[in-house]
């Protein structure tokens, strides 16, 4: 096939597309949406053929599984799995590896990767400390087994349902519900062996900040001063007065004046009478049950005292605090949290806190009332890593209950009925979790991970435009060219279909797995058609390859998650995770050609 100018500036467009993701020069759902755009301003798809990306169904299926995963979250359901993991997790460091990682591949089949893991994080964390295990040996398996089992399912990763809705384009059908579960329950069972046989001694022995303080020396109290009229402090700045003072233990997270909050840098705030503070006293001065005790003749009052903690808070990926300071998003006022250290690349940094830029995986070691974890543990800037206790709302049990029986009823359909498709199923599912109340309409958009649902769109416009351009059959004629040189053709798709795993895997711990994929099945699909034999050998590899990032931590993004909380470095990641793409690609390469034959 010639090389032609549209094929060009496809090359040139998915090149630039993959510099775009690696450098992260702009969110990838920024970098997606212009590529949708560039995509039909360069005449590659035409602005009527453009519309076909929109009756993809694969977002909207990802959107409606989103809504039914918050319902979980917010019912009780998956607190019910914590409950469950820590009543059976005895025994030593094996045993427990064993039971923690095999329930989360198996709930991770029917909910979203990132969900389980932040779910089960404080259960991690929690049984680290209980059984006196570092969390370093417990986070990484977490992730991979959350990666696992969202390779047995259709269900079990966006990737998944990705693929499967792209099929449409090439007349083909969509994916079953557990057609997956061929390769991806030999790859859990045997990734599941590999983990509890060597991750002990390939995982580190270390913790993050927080792993080498017991509860005690977390609890810390927090006081509600009242400044009085005739007080000395009267008139001084903040910054410089004996109430703010972080190197004696002294942080302030909190200033009222009038009944309001006062939005302001620290470092603009002057003191006046009848000021409220809200004080937390960490560290060896931390005995005191008044603020008075600590700072006689000041004239502060102690209005109260509450309990507060030291916990930390992970960065996500979509966090709206990436590259933003701690001072310019007035954190410890709007989060009410005051920062002790930042947990990055395995060290902490404790000075010039509030000026360094965050990034995403960055984890902060904060100091906030107990009473505010839940307002944490609600933001979707970051993950929170303590389990919030809270008292079950009426109808708590039922409506967890039924949040599961809906998600039941929706995988039986799509599995057991024939003709009813993912989208429609899951749209149903969300529907009734809406109409039954068990999450508000507010919680239903705001559980949603939109920028997943907008790069989807200009990722499937990339693949539309390499279709019609006739770029993914000139790089899959080159790639079988090159493929027949250095094979037979008795072993040329077998070959074909190992080097296709092995690119994807290699990609997809640089790139997003759902763009990987995205990329990758125009190009495999011509690839089968120019061998003149099936493509679902190639489509399923695709789905494995991309959804099994083990070597990088920026691989997937439930990597970042566990990073900082479990203390780890780069090389961590590489030592257990190589191995893991190895023995994906072996199992890859050898079941599928089985079970999807040629």
């Amino acid at each position: 096939m010639a090389l032609t100018w549209p094929i060009i500036l496809t090359l040139l467009l998915i090149v630039v597309t993959l510099y775009a993701f690696l450098k992260e020069i702009a969110p990838a759902d920024l970098i997606a949406l212009t590529l949708l755009c560039v995509t039909v301003l360069l005449g590659l798809v035409d602005a009527k053929g453009v519309l076909e990306v929109f009756k993809n169904e694969a977002p909207l299926t990802i959107g409606a599984l989103f809504i039914i995963g918050t319902a979980l979250e917010k019912s009780g359901g998956v607190r019910q799995i914590s409950s469950m993991i820590q009543k059976l997790a005895g025994g030593g460091l094996r045993s427990t590896l064993l039971i923690f990682c095999g329930t989360s591949i198996f709930f991770s089949a029917f909910m979203n990767n990132t969900a389980i893991v932040a779910i089960m994080l404080p259960v991690a964390l929690g049984l680290a400390r209980s059984k006196d295990i570092p969390a370093s040996k417990l986070l990484i398996p977490l992730s991979y087994a959350s990666i696992l089992g969202g390779c047995c399912t259709l269900i079990g990763t966006s990737t998944n349902i990705v693929v499967s809705g792209a099929l449409q384009n090439y007349g083909l059908p969509p994916l079953q519900m557990f057609e997956i579960a061929w390769i991806g329950l030999p790859l859990s069972l045997v990734g599941l062996a590999y983990i509890v046989a060597f991750g002990p001694k390939l995982l580190p022995n270390r913790s993050s900040v927080i792993g080498v303080l017991d509860d005690k020396q977390r609890s810390t109290p927090v006081f509600h001063i009242l400044v009085e009229k005739h007080s000395p402090l009267v008139g001084q700045r903040l910054l410089e007065s004996p109430i703010f003072d972080p190197k004696s233990g002294i942080h302030m997270m909190e200033v009222r004046r009038n009944g309001e909050r006062v939005m302001q840098q620290v470092n603009q705030i002057v003191i006046e009478a009848n000021d409220r503070f809200l004080i937390g006293v960490h560290g060896r001065r931390n005995k005191v049950s008044t603020v008075e005790e600590l700072l006689p003749d000041l004239g502060i009052q102690t209005l109260s005292k509450i309990e507060g903690v030291v916990t930390e808070l992970v960065i996500t990926e979509e966090s709206e605090l990436i590259n933003q300071t701690l001072a310019a998003r007035d954190f410890r006022q709007r989060y009410n949290c005051v920062v002790l250290a930042l947990h990055r690349n395995g060290k902490n940094i404790t000075e010039s806190l509030a000026t360094t830029e965050l990034e995403n995986g960055d984890t902060l070691l904060v100091l906030t009332p107990r009473n505010n974890l839940q307002s944490l543990q609600d933001s979707h800037n970051f993950v929170l890593t303590d389990s919030v206790e809270s008292l079950p709302t009426p109808g708590f049990k039922s409506q967890a209950t039924l949040t599961w029986a809906i998600l039941l009823a929706v995988v039986s359909c799509v599995t057991l009925i024939p003709g009813i498709p993912m989208h429609m199923a899951s749209m149903v599912g969300a529907v009734a979790i809406l109409w039954l109340r068990v999450i508000s309409m507010r919680e239903a958009y705001a559980g949603i991970d939109w920028p997943i649902i907008l790069m989807l769109y200009g990722m499937l416009a990339l693949g539309l435009a390499m279709d019609q351009t006739g770029t993914a059959k000139w790089l899959a004629d080159g790639f079988v060219n090159g493929a027949r040189s250095v094979s037979t053709p008795a072993v040329l798709p077998y070959f074909a279909l190992s080097a296709v795993i092995l690119l994807t895997l290699c990609l997809t711990e640089v790139l997003s797995n759902n763009a990987t994929a995205l990329m990758m099945v125009p190009i495999v699909i011509n690839l089968a058609k120019s061998l003149d034999i099936s493509p679902m050998p190639f489509i399923i590899g695709v789905c494995i390859a991309a959804s099994c990032a083990f070597m990088l931590p920026m691989g997937y993004q439930t990597h970042m998650m566990v990073y900082g909380p479990g203390g780890y470095k780069f090389s961590d990641f590489i030592r257990i995770g190589l191995p893991m793409n190895v023995i994906t690609w072996i199992m890859a390469s050898a079941i599928i050609p089985l079970v999807w034959g040629f």
